[in-house]
């Protein structure tokens, strides 16, 4: 007997859209005229795209079932042309005048037609369909000055993809990518039609690149927050000194607070990712005290020593 469109397809009756899409992608793959050596893969690729067009739509999947569950209904249809065994497979209707021309002639129904069905002059038409190429997904890290200014950069991504015999390989892209200022860690650059090839020329898919950050000891960035390590002496700390600073925004001018302590954060507003909704920047402040070499920087240490005699760091 004739197989059933789940079958066709290796699916469950209880499949998902999910399951049933994925499963016809990879048949499709397999099968298509264009990339397969077997010598049937037309007629199985003709089977696959009935048993898709049907079991993808909601309506048609469910009249299909029906049909499934109660085969005797239609135990009689097909008989005065000479056909018995109909599985009682979905039917279209395409709206002709007369009998012939009221049915397609899909061969998983009702088998290979010849010159006419029912009395009619139907020839058996292929058709094949078109479907839209993979969307595909890589990374790339940017240093962080980019989420300030934007950039223009070539990359050269690779790929995992499927080559014309549906075989994996790695391709490589070199690509002109523009990089808008404000893009937040995780989100995503489309570039449209830089995905998988279409099937049979249907739409390429598209490219979907996330933006990282690359790595750096000192800036920590949370969503639009960035957090920078800032080095000062201890007495520009212990002071309060004005002082110009370097920072992913440019440079700036701070005003440190009197006896600031390591560890210590200073919020400098909207001075963070610029968005619509800017982040902010914090400075964490980390006291350094310089190393005493010479002869006079070790008096210098000593009359510290000497001007803070009740001062002790482990004292609670």
């Amino acid at each position: 007997m004739t197989k059933n469109y789940y079958e066709i397809l290796g699916v469950s009756r209880d499949a998902s859209p999910e399951e049933i899409k994925k499963s016809y992608r990879k048949l499709a793959k397999k099968y298509h005229p264009d990339i397969s050596k077997e010598s049937d893969a037309e007629d199985k690729m003709q089977a696959i795209n009935v048993a898709y067009d049907t079991l993808s739509n909601a309506e048609k999947k469910a009249e299909y079932d029906q049909m499934l569950d109660h085969p005797q209904g239609f135990a009689g249809f097909g008989a005065g042309a000479g056909y018995a065994g109909f599985d009682g497979a979905r039917f279209y209707r395409q709206g002709g005048q007369g009998h012939a021309s009221d049915f397609s002639g899909f061969e998983d129904l009702f088998g290979r037609f010849g010159g006419g069905f029912g009395g009619g002059n139907y020839q058996y038409q292929r058709q094949q369909r078109s479907y839209r190429g993979e969307d595909q997904h890589a990374k790339i890290e940017v240093d962080i000055d980019i989420a300030y200014h934007g950039s223009t950069q070539q990359i050269t991504l690779q790929i995992p993809t499927l080559n014309a015999y549906g075989e994996p390989e790695i391709q490589r892209k070199t690509l002109q990518v523009k990089i808008p200022k404000g893009m937040k860690e995780g989100q995503q650059i489309r570039l449209t039609g830089q995905g998988q090839t279409g099937i049979n020329g249907g739409d390429n898919g598209d490219l979907y690149i996330e933006i990282q950050y690359k790595d750096n000891p000192r800036i920590r960035v949370e969503g639009g927050d960035v957090y920078y390590t800032l080095d000062v002496a201890s007495w520009e700390a212990v002071l309060g000194q004005s002082i110009e600073v370097k920072t992913p925004a440019g440079m700036l001018k701070v005003n440190l607070p009197h006896n600031a302590k390591t560890g210590q954060q200073l919020r400098l507003k909207d001075k963070g990712i610029p968005a619509k909704t800017p982040g902010h920047l914090y400075l964490v402040l980390n006291v350094v005290n310089p190393p005493a070499h010479s002869e006079q920087e070790k008096h210098a240490y000593q009359a510290l020593a000497q001007a803070f005699p009740h001062f002790n760091p482990r004292s609670e």
